[in-house]
């Protein structure tokens, strides 16, 4: 909370300002090592960092440090001076890609001046996970260290062993958060490897771009969609993998923008006056509506409601105040006499008609016009809905609304479609039934794909690729494709069948 004193901080807490109104300080240091010098080159890695980096600016987080190709003591000197930015900061971020290497059971950094003939040049040569860990450590809410350096140790073959001990191996070896507060991502699990990607970015660093900064998601989450992105992307060949010590509240990078009220809050007064309009059902109750609120969802329903009135010439007889002797000095139309401002649609129609009886009550009892329709394509548009939409509330919409009373925990009557199911069905921004696809695909946000596996893996449960053990025979594309048994995947070898 920078620029507010001390002073102004308890005046706004004791008047009741939430803390999630302000807006905390935030600092990131971007490096991207791509043009080592005693090893191959990486493609993306700066691509990787200028896109980060970018993104965090358009966030507008307070500090973004943004570094390429640094060598060893100047990722040194940059994690120094970072340390120092991160100090009285809620978030400090630390995103990094290139290669790292892991040497008996510690990750390590890899600056592009590097040799590392031997095991035992890591520490001098290399930049360890810990003083990543303790340049973010000054952030107070969150500290986050991202890490697309997973891919194959380019110094494994050529590294001298001082221990015959001492461990070199693929990949990063995974770790637990144990500093409160603090949120460690690798583009990939232990003992694999990550994508330099064949686009502008990797998988990973492109599900990044797409979630990470999306304002107020919880980083937990956006991870969540990072992962199953990177999966589909690679076909299953490369999973990240993460680590937190976080507590039970939600943190966003980017603060959720403040929420207008909701909408069934914000149009209560308009909905109940259309509910009076409904109940008396004649045509100058519309009339009345919609001389009040003239436009709108609930303005366009009155006006179907009236021309369906016209149509089928059951235009209200004039009401009984109308017909009552009046004081010569009074108006003869009741409407001009209302006050414009001040009158609400409902006293107006109070005013203007009598109590319904039983032919306007089952006029006004009918769904308005086009109702079944619009909730049923907004079923469609949150995933319970599949096929055509019509005018007719049939079994296909009934099961579509079925399905959204059991995703989303309501009890709306599926026998009718009501105006309740309708605004609770727009509230939700998002799919809400799961899409469901046939085997040997999964689903892709809002498409199901056709799963992919490499000969050295076999299709697992949902939907993933898992590697191939030493038992399970290596199959032919015919013999993939061959009919299952009893749900199971079976192959024919000869005399002999086996079935996954």
């Amino acid at each position: 909370m920078r620029g507010l004193p001390a002073i102004g901080i308890l005046m706004l807490a004791l008047c009741g300002v939430s803390e999630s109104a302000f807006a905390g300080k935030r600092v990131a240091l971007v490096i991207g090592n791509s043009n080592y010098q005693n090893v191959a080159t990486l493609t993306n890695p700066a691509n990787d960092a200028a896109g980060i980096a970018e993104m965090f600016r358009k966030a507008t987080f307070d500090v973004v440090d943004s570094r390429r190709d640094l060598k060893s003591l100047e990722m040194r000197r940059a994690l120094r001076e970072f340390s120092d930015k991160a100090r009285g900061a809620d978030i400090a971020v630390i995103y990094f890609a290139g290669h790292g290497v892991e040497v008996d059971g510690t990750n390590y950094l890899v600056p592009i001046d590097a040799a590392l003939e031997r095991d035992a040049d890591v520490d001098d040569e290399a930049v360890s996970l810990n003083r990543i860990l303790l340049a973010v450590e000054p952030a107070t809410k969150l500290r986050l260290v991202i890490l697309d350096a997973c891919r194959d140790n380019p110094f494994a073959k050529k590294m001298k062993r001082t221990l015959a001990t001492r461990a070199v191996l693929r990949g990063l070896v995974s770790v637990e958060a144990t500093r409160p507060n603090t949120f460690i991502a690798f583009a990939a699990k232990e003992g694999s490897t990550a994508e330099d990607g064949v686009g502008d970015h990797s998988p990973f660093s492109a599900a990044l771009l797409k979630y990470l900064t999306e304002p107020g998601i919880d980083i937990r989450k956006a991870f969540g969609f990072v992962r199953d992105d990177v999966i589909s992307a690679t076909g299953g060949r490369q999973e990240p993998y993460t680590t937190n010590s976080l507590g039970g509240n939600d943190v966003a990078l980017v603060a959720a923008p403040a929420s207008p009220p909701p909408a069934a809050n914000a149009n209560a007064d308009i909905r109940a006056d259309y509910e009076l309009a409904e109940r008396v059902g004649t045509k100058e109750a519309w009339d009345s509506f919609v001389a009040v609120h003239p436009s709108g969802f609930y303005a366009e329903l009155a006006i179907a409601q009236r021309k369906k009135l016209a149509a089928a010439g059951e235009a209200a007889k004039p009401s009984k105040l109308e017909e009552q002797p009046r004081p010569a000095a009074q108006p003869a139309n009741v409407i001009e006499d209302r006050p414009p401002a001040a009158t609400s649609a409902a006293s107006a129609v109070a005013t203007l008609t009598p109590p319904p009886t039983a032919e306007t009550a089952k006029v006004g009892s009918a769904p308005p016009p086009d109702l079944p329709r619009q909730l049923q394509t907004e079923l469609r548009r949150v995933g319970c809905k599949t096929g055509e939409v019509d005018s007719d509330w049939s079994a296909s919409a009934r099961r579509a609304l079925s399905l959204f009373n059991a995703h989303a925990g309501t009890k709306f009557d599926v026998r009718l479609a009501s105006l309740d199911a309708l605004d609770a069905v727009r509230a939700r921004p998002g799919r809400v039934c799961p899409l469901e696809c046939d085997r040997g695909f999964r689903a892709s946000g809002d498409q199901c794909v056709k799963i992919t596996c490499d000969d050295n893996q076999v299709e697992g449960p949902n939907g993933t690729c898992r590697p191939r053990s030493e038992h399970t025979p290596k199959v032919t594309q015919r013999e993939r494709h061959a009919p299952a048994s009893r749900g199971r995947k079976c192959f024919v070898y000869g005399s002999t069948s086996f079935c996954e």
